[in-house]
């Protein structure tokens, strides 16, 4: 295999695209809908991060998706989820969905809520191959096991160690919440890239200040290194190969 080329770079978060509806206010990382830009389409497999804010009792109604891996993450309010599969669950900060579209899958993504708005991370990861049965899973991980520490959620490669949802794809989706002063690290096998992004809060990804919104993408580097350094800061961390 052929060293991969050392590159480090930060992505600010003003620098996104924006899709303002009154409904919805929406931050895209990479070009989504009528966001368009030729140097954001994707990184890796890594094909949208959006960050979403849907006021109460509205959302996203009925609509199809198919061949694409859609994670979602809320990080306050809570978000309910129904789909053709006869799925209909609620989920709330400290859970995590997948979904794997597959050969098709149609769904709507609603805030339950009359009084509150609901903020979430939207992610989708291309996969390795067309045409997967569509599947819908939902799982809680708990705040200490992401206190401090990056908690692997979501992944392609099942380990003993943990019970990260299966994706079709060979990447891995990490989240972390740090304070001053805690510290974590994760190691990228060679040829492997990192993108971090911070959902909220301030951080320090390999000595680079970030903060809400703010992304980075690593290449060719050993580690990952995430140090509290405000606010606490709450991170999604993507591991391709």
């Amino acid at each position: 295999m052929s060293a991969v080329p050392t590159s480090t770079i930060v992505h600010r978060s003003e620098d996104r695209g924006v899709t303002s509806i009154g409904w919805l206010e929406s931050r895209h990382t990479f070009s989504f809908g009528e966001y368009f830009d030729p140097a954001k389409v994707q990184f890796r497999s890594l094909r949208v991060i959006n960050d979403d804010i849907v006021a109460p009792a509205t959302g996203f109604g009925m609509h199809a998706h198919r061949d694409m891996e859609i994670i979602t993450v809320v990080l306050s309010g809570a978000l309910e989820h129904r789909d053709s599969l006869g799925h209909g669950e609620v989920l709330r900060p400290g859970e995590v969905q997948v979904m794997s579209a597959g050969s098709g899958i149609r769904h709507s993504e609603k805030n339950p809520s009359t009084t509150e708005p609901v903020h979430l991370l939207q992610i989708w990861i291309m996969p390795d191959r067309a045409g997967r049965t569509p599947r819908y899973e939902q799982r809680a991980f708990a705040a200490d096991r992401r206190r401090g520490r990056l908690c692997r959620v979501a992944a392609g490669t099942a380990l003993e160690t943990d019970d990260a949802i299966a994706i079709g794809q060979d990447a891995s989706l990490l989240l972390g919440s740090f304070r001053t002063g805690e510290r974590a690290e994760h190691a990228l096998s060679p040829g492997h890239a990192a993108w971090v992004h911070v959902a909220t809060g301030q951080v320090t990804v390999n000595a680079t200040r970030l903060s809400a919104g703010d992304a980075i993408s690593i290449e060719g580097e050993p580690t990952v290194i995430v140090e509290g350094t405000g606010s606490e800061g709450e991170i999604l961390l993507v591991d391709f190969t």
